[in-house]
């Protein structure tokens, strides 16, 4: 009899970026926040929202849907940004909504599909099927990797 414990898996936090949902290892995320104040920051690339500072810690906002080029929808009291940490470095991504904490178990998890020419595929680590949900996990150092 399978131990249940013996089943691998990853913990994500799941978001809501338009009509797709996304995950990211728990284990990079430092907390999920609601929208503020954000101060702009002459030239940067249009997705850098700015900075906020956040517990004494002046943190980028890089707002997802710009980065992805996913149709914006408007600010609602469902936006949240996620504050990652990658390499010392903490920045927090503008997401539409923070959906749920799961484990998804590692066989779940596929290469992400060949799909040409979609604008997103580069940031894309694979993808998968938990129960009747498709979840798009993100490579972080791919998302982020402009910014170093």
């Amino acid at each position: 009899m399978a131990n249940s414990l013996d089943v691998e898996s990853v913990k994500v936090i799941v978001f809501q970026l338009g009509d797709k949902e996304y995950a990211i290892p728990v284990n990079q995320v430092q907390g999920i926040e609601k929208t503020m104040h954000i101060t702009r920051v002459p030239k940067t690339p249009e997705y850098v929202k700015g900075v906020i500072n956040l517990r004494g810690v002046v943190t980028p906002i890089i707002d997802l849907r710009d980065r992805f080029n996913v149709n914006s929808s408007v600010e609602n009291e469902n936006t949240r940004i996620i504050i990652i940490s990658l390499d010392e470095m903490e920045v927090g991504f503008i997401v539409d909504a923070a959906n749920d904490v799961l484990d998804i178990p590692k066989e779940a998890i596929e290469p992400q599909p060949e799909v040409v020419g979609n604008y997103e595929e580069e940031f894309i680590s694979g993808v998968a099927k938990v129960d009747k949900r498709l979840l798009i996990l993100l490579n972080l150092e791919k998302v982020l990797n402009t910014l170093k």
